[in-house]
């Protein structure tokens, strides 16, 4: 790791707390940018393709089709050198290519026999994605350092595995490697994938076309290509009087860190964040101080990007920033609300209103359901929104979009229903914020047992 991609961290708060505040916000803006990210070619890499093989991706027939095509896109988008592996997924997990579990460096000949291999695909038997996953754990066993990327197709719900099954395999993966999930038709479960995308720090969209599929894979694998650093983590230290409330990503989509917490030292704790490439991502730090004097300063927070060292080795840091609290009586300045830190605890909010307004309406909770889509159609429209809204109204008849007034729809396409489900936690900037801080932090001299 000679070569490192440039890393910022900016923060973005209102410090100022009123006499007896406790609770601090602050958005951390981490951003990787060139020239000093290395070339493509000097990047680590390894990927795992896994593609649902199960009986009903024969129905029709255009599913098996189109995954075996956009596998095919993967592997010719795969640059020379980097390591790779298909999987095929049903009631168990079997290799396509190479035949035994490991991975082949790309090239042209081993491309066209991947995709070779890829054409000779039937589909059969079940749904069990944890035996999947934990192939591919084995798979990326054998490169512990390189940027381990995996891909996940599948059209159904994990009906051959039970939720202990699958959360026992996520728990045995996590850390292992990303995984991106990818749904196609109808018949799989938005939340089940969103938890193992979750879990594997990935990301989940539904493919609604089957026909965009290739384009599709074919951009997750350049995004693969595009990273240059693995297992980067956000270190966050507080001091002991203080309590982390929470980390969330908040850009580019929304999702909870807190449970992933490894402590990393006295009163510090690293954050898993995955592989790094020329990108730039949000994250959502809340900590409870005890109140302090009118006119002092302290530090909340101290947040670093590491990426882990080897037991009882070192981490490297790559970039550090403060949040901070000061006690005030200037009403004008307490009470200033940091744009950044509302449009994000909007666009949280807006997510979860979502969520469980269509969990409601799928077990037939009607009032739960029309107060929680109404909540998240007012949410949108203040946060300007747009392509929310518009997915609201296809499940909603909108009345009053400023009180949230709404009447479930009666006859709903099950396909707009997973559109606004998947959709719900990708973040947008939108006109309440949400543009990248353009001050320096401050600063606060490093004191003895921080960090």
């Amino acid at each position: 790791m000679s070569e490192q991609p440039q890393f910022t961290i900016k923060v973005d708060q209102n410090k100022f707390l009123p006499a007896g505040g406790r609770e601090v916000h602050a958005v951390v803006s981490v951003e990787a940018t060139g020239p000093a990210l290395p070339s493509p070619s000097a990047v680590d890499a390894a990927v795992v393709i896994i593609i649902d093989t199960s009986g009903s991706m024969s129905y029709p027939d255009s599913k098996l089709r189109a995954a075996v095509a956009a596998a095919q896109t993967a592997v010719d988008t795969l640059r020379d050198g980097v390591e790779f592996a298909i999987v095929s997924g049903s009631n168990t997990a079997s290799m396509v290519f190479p035949q035994q579990p490991g991975l082949v460096k790309a090239g042209d000949g081993t491309r066209q026999r991947a995709k070779a291999e890829l054409k000779r695909l039937k589909a059969s038997g079940g749904t069990a994605i944890g035996s999947w996953l934990r192939l591919a754990a084995q798979i990326f066993d054998a490169r512990p350092g390189a940027i381990r990327q995996a891909i996940l197709l599948t059209d159904g719900k994990n009906q051959h595995e039970t939720p202990e099954q699958l959360n026992a395999a996520l728990a045995y993966c996590e850390g292992r490697f990303v995984c991106d999930c990818r749904g196609i038709g109808t018949d799989w479960e938005v939340a089940e994938l969103r938890r193992i995308a979750s879990a594997l720090l990935g990301s989940v969209e539904f493919i609604r076309d089957t026909n965009d599929l290739a384009a599709d894979f074919q951009a997750m694998t350049e995004a693969a290509m595009g990273k240059a650093v693995a297992d980067v983590a956000l270190r966050v230290w507080t001091p002991k009087t203080a309590t982390l409330k929470f980390v969330k990503q908040v850009m580019p989509s929304v999702d909870d860190l807190s449970g992933k917490r490894v402590e990393s030292a006295p009163q510090a704790g690293d954050y898993p964040l995955g592989a790094w490439g020329e990108e730039s991502r949000d994250y959502h730090v809340c900590v409870e101080v005890p109140p302090g004097e009118i006119g002092k300063e302290v530090r909340a927070a101290w947040v670093k990007l590491v990426v882990p060292g080897a037991p009882g080795e070192e981490a490297q840091v790559l970039a550090t920033g403060n949040v901070l609290a000061q006690w005030t009586d200037d009403e004008a300045l307490s009470t200033k609300i940091n744009p950044r830190v509302a449009d994000y605890t909007g666009q949280a909010e807006l997510a979860q209103a979502i969520q469980e307004g269509l969990e409601a309406r799928g077990k037939g909770d009607v009032d739960t359901a029309t107060a929680r889509l109404g909540r998240a159609v007012v949410l949108a429209d203040q946060a300007g929104n747009e392509e929310i809204t518009a997915l609201l109204r296809r499940v909603v008849d909108v009345v009053d979009p400023a009180t949230g007034t709404v009447r479930l729809k009666r006859d709903v396409d099950k396909a707009d229903e997973m559109t606004l489900d998947t959709r719900s936690t990708k973040t947008v900037r939108t006109r309440g914020g949400g543009t990248p801080p353009t001050r320096k932090d401050e600063t606060v001299p490093t004191r003895r047992g921080e960090g």
